[in-house]
């Protein structure tokens, strides 16, 4: 009985979340605030934080050479919008009560000057994401998600340190190029999207994917996906709108939890 009302239900009365639109900027702002408050109570769910460390920006919609970050010091799992911090392209705290991560700084003010299309950036010290940096090693086709990265990310193959300087974000920022992600040896992940849902669900998939190379690897011989499969594969998964429908769930799921993060 179920499924014969379904088929009579007329497609444009099924719910269907897409991105929404703004009438305003300062819309927009909050929009991006609330995404971006949630997106780091996720990855404080998820573990992803190592004490100070760890990090997700989203450009503001007006000042665009501006972005909001989480202040350096908080943990992600008690962050609210309220504490969110704008910094402008100095590197200078212009909205909030707390300092900037200068690492946040150095990464993100280089990828966001580089790559106007993107609108959110995540970087943090996940476990399997720092263990497959440790091996200065690609992801692999081996698995339908992993294959959303199929050719759509680099290996930043050097480490000199903690990033403070202008300079090594910069060439963080070259070696990602137009890709939506780069794994930084000995170091961790680093995505980016035209979302902060997109770019944070980028991280946690790439997490994901490489804490499935690591076990698959561990236990025997991987059977690769093919190349010709692995680029259509891509094509189907690969695009920030699949990252902002995949990640809703999760946002859902985050604010029911967690409410107050919207203070």
């Amino acid at each position: 009985m179920a499924d014969e009302f379904l088929d009579k239900l007329p497609p444009q009365e099924l719910i269907f979340n897409l991105p929404p639109t703004f009438e305003t900027v300062e819309e927009e702002r909050r929009h991006r605030k609330e995404r971006l408050a949630a997106a780091l109570r996720l990855f404080g769910k998820f573990g992803f934080e190592e004490g100070v460390a760890g990090h997700i920006t989203a450009r503001d919609p007006e000042l665009t050479d501006h972005f909001w970050v989480n202040p350096f010091g908080m943990s992600f799992k008690h962050i609210r919008v309220s504490d969110l911090i704008l910094v402008d392209h100095e590197g200078k705290v212009v909205q909030g009560r707390y300092p900037v991560n200068e690492a946040a700084f150095a990464i993100h003010s280089q990828i966001h000057q580089a790559r106007p299309d993107v609108v959110a950036a995540a970087h943090s010290h996940s476990v399997h994401g720092r263990a497959i940096s440790a091996l200065g090693e690609l992801l692999e086709p081996i698995t339908q998600d992993v294959c959303a990265f199929y050719e759509d990310h680099a290996l930043f193959d050097d480490y000199t340190g903690v990033v403070t300087d202008l300079e090594e974000g910069r060439r963080i920022a070259t070696t990602l190029g137009d890709r939506k992600a780069v794994i930084l040896r000995n170091h961790g992940l680093l995505t980016v999207g035209d979302t902060v849902d997109a770019a944070a669900w980028w991280f946690i998939t790439m997490e994901r994917s490489c804490q499935v190379q690591l076990l698959a690897k561990a236990a025997g011989r991987v059977v690769h996906i093919s190349e010709e499969n692995a680029k259509l594969t891509h094509d189907q998964l690969g695009n920030d709108l699949v990252a902002w429908i995949n990640y809703q769930p999760l946002y859902d799921q985050i604010v029911r939890e967690q409410p107050d993060l919207f203070e």
